[in-house]
């Protein structure tokens, strides 16, 4: 009974002891250390202790005070060697490097889903004839036009058939001109945004989870055959017990996880291929992929396309135009997966022929005014506009007035790029390039270098060529800008992005509407009208009071402040504080070489203990043939190596970027 009582104190005794002697150690170290590694290092020691301890009492009969002068040598010993099997270990693999039991699991789960995905992504490129391409060596071939058509065309396929996230990056794609060749884009705005329709017992299953009452109790009707079905989230036609007919939009099931798995893919492929290559580093691909996901997964949440509904109601609510309308959502009917909405009336554009015939010229030209003035006012006034108005999303009513669909993509500006937009838009209609020019560079990343007399000459023959009387307008101009951009090495923030593929979308719908519609000579005059508007005694007495209101608090604050500036340097007590490596970027150069000193240091002294050590006869025995001076020389001279070593990798090593 005894014996197993002993046992039984024993486990928690040796467990408690474990655990102090991982704390002393972290402590010692004076850094935060794993607690797995720790706990190693501990046990490590603690077998270490008795040996050590067996090898350096003289014999059985020592007295009590020697033995225990020796058995703290023993125990300051292990933990010494404990101590260099830690920082060995965070030389070679830092804290938090390598996973834990936990982690581990999770991420072998994930793993094995990526790398499915990843066969799959690779079946398909190679389906599509894409293999050269994942060589890792420069294709060729792609030389002429009709090659990268070919290519393009492929591309495309490929894109199509690997999913909706694939689809989205192949319709961002088509906005960014200033990144691929012209062939590219011009295929890769084919893509459409359909799938099949999933069955009405999964749309009610959602309605029901997501509204918390029966379908039946909340819609008076429901047409079970959806009005189109998209890769997010198909379309039905509904009435509410009150009578209005509206519009449900329900979001597939499990689509979010399938987003979620090829959108941590794209992530990882863009940060190795910026890690990788110039090109991506150069674009800031690994940003671009960030704003990508992030816009994605605001088209997810269908709360946020309900507010962009509202935020864009608002902004039309103050137009000169009547005739395009924005669908209002439902309250209380709105959550993350459904969004319930008014029922628009109408003929989508692309179908509309017959009813635009019917409406005449004149009022073709008069709608097509009103879309663009509406575009117009929301980027330069209010800042929040729909960056996706392809011919799909327009419904045309029989008196011609124009209804706006899929508010899932809308771009937001700030004050100042807006302002720079409305100088932008002057700038044309004056034919003035530096003007034109300075507008420009507000709106896009300059880069260290430009030649900003160059660069004028550029814009001052696109304004004559595209925004003289009578000149070539419409995707050409755009495609003209975008070349320019890319030829100045000019970077295009995602904002500024979406406002070129807004106009660049826009020119198509307009071209449906009215074939002769001149885009870029309405977009100059409207502009225009909207500044000089803008420029109104009203508005103008109102923006002087808010700028007023805004600069009183530091008017009131200036004479007491030049009034200290002028005492300290009457009695001599002006100082200026210089804020040293206030730059992020200069901190991490001093911050790295004061590690490579610190280093270089360190492995120099364990060196020099190492030899000292080494060269000094006698000392206890650990065990018969070594000493423990030589053990410990030895240990140091391994730090001193390892040290040195890393020190060695940092300067020789070549920096990527």
């Amino acid at each position: 009974m005894e014996t197993l009582l002993g046992n039984a104190l024993l486990v928690p005794l040796t467990l408690l002891t474990l655990l102090v002697f991982a704390a002393v150690l972290r402590r010692l170290l004076g850094v935060r250390v794993g607690l797995v590694r720790t706990a190693l290092a501990a046990v490590l020691a603690f077998l270490l202790a008795g040996p050590l301890l067996d090898a350096m009492l003289p014999s059985s009969e020592t007295d009590i005070g020697t033995a225990l002068l020796l058995g703290l040598l023993a125990v300051s010993v292990a933990s010494l060697l404990a101590m260099i099997v830690l920082v060995i270990a965070e030389v070679l693999v830092p804290d938090g490097s390598l996973p834990g039991p936990i982690e581990l699991w999770r991420g072998w789960r994930t793993r094995v889903a990526r790398s499915r995905r990843y066969t799959q992504i690779l079946a398909i490129a190679l389906r599509h004839g894409l293999g050269r391409f994942l060589r890792g060596r420069q294709p060729t071939g792609l030389e002429s036009s009709s090659s990268r058509r070919q290519l393009a065309r492929s591309l495309r396929r490929a894109l199509d058939e690997g999913g909706v996230t694939f689809v989205k990056v192949g319709q961002q794609l088509s906005t960014r001109r200033d990144l691929i060749p012209f062939e590219f884009a011009d295929e890769l705005t084919q893509l459409q945004d359909q799938a099949a329709s999933i069955s009405w017992a999964e749309v009610t299953a959602v309605l029901t989870a997501e509204l918390g009452q029966p379908v039946e109790e909340v819609f008076a009707t429901v047409d079970s055959r959806p009005l189109a079905a998209a890769s997010v989230a198909q379309v039905h036609a509904a009435r509410l017990p009150d009578g209005r007919d509206v519009v449900v939009k329900v979001q597939r099931p499990d689509i979010a996880r399938v987003v979620e798995r090829d959108l941590d893919i794209l992530l990882r492929l863009a940060r190795t291929v910026e890690a990788r290559t110039s090109w991506g580093r150069s674009v800031g691909l690994q940003h671009l992929a960030a704003g990508f996901a992030e816009a994605l997964r605001e088209e997810l949440d269908f709360t946020i396309e309900r507010d962009n509904m509202r935020g864009v109601a608002g902004a039309q609510d103050g137009a000169r135009s009547h005739d395009v309308l924005v669908p209002a959502p439902i309250d209380g009917l709105c959550t993350r997966r459904v969004l319930v909405m008014e029922r628009l009336t109408g003929t989508p554009l692309g179908s509309a022929e017959r009813v635009l015939v019917g409406l005449g010229p004149d009022r073709r030209r008069e709608i097509a005014t009103a879309l663009l003035e509406s575009v117009l006012d929301q980027l330069l006034v209010h800042g929040l506009f729909h960056a996706d108005l392809h011919p799909g999303n327009v419904l045309v009513q029989d008196d011609g007035a124009l209804g706006l669909l899929d508010f899932g993509s809308v771009g937001r500006i700030d004050g100042t790029t807006r302002r720079a937009i409305g100088r932008l838009l002057a700038a044309l209609d004056r034919g003035d390039s530096a003007a034109a020019t300075d507008a420009l560079l507000e709106l896009v990343d300059r880069p260290d270098q430009i030649h900003e007399r160059e660069l004028e000459r550029s814009v001052g023959v696109l304004v004559v060529r595209y925004a003289s009387p009578g000149a070539a307008t419409g995707a050409t101009a755009f495609s003209a800008l975008f070349r320019l951009v890319t030829s100045h090495r000019l970077g295009v923030p995602p904002q500024v992005a979406a406002i070129f593929r807004t106009f660049a979308t826009l020119e198509g719908t307009l071209s449906a509407i009215d074939p002769q519609f001149d885009l870029v000579a309405r977009a100059r005059e409207v502009g225009g009208e909207l500044l000089t508007e803008a420029m109104d005694p009203a508005r103008l007495r109102q923006s002087l009071e808010d700028e007023l209101a805004s600069l009183l608090p530091l008017l009131r604050r200036l004479p007491r402040r030049v009034e200290r500036i002028a005492d300290a340097v009457e009695h001599g007590r002006l100082s200026v504080n210089v804020r040293l490596f206030a730059d992020d970027r200069d901190r991490r150069v001093a911050t790295s070489m004061l590690h490579q000193t610190l280093l270089a240091g360190l492995g120099a002294a364990a060196g020099l203990m190492a030899v000292l050590l080494l060269g000094t006869e006698g000392g206890p025995d650990v065990t018969g043939a070594i000493e423990l001076f030589s053990l410990l020389g030895y240990a140091l001279f391994i730090v001193s190596v390892v040290l040195v070593l890393r020190v060695l990798v940092i300067i020789f090593r070549r920096d990527p970027d």
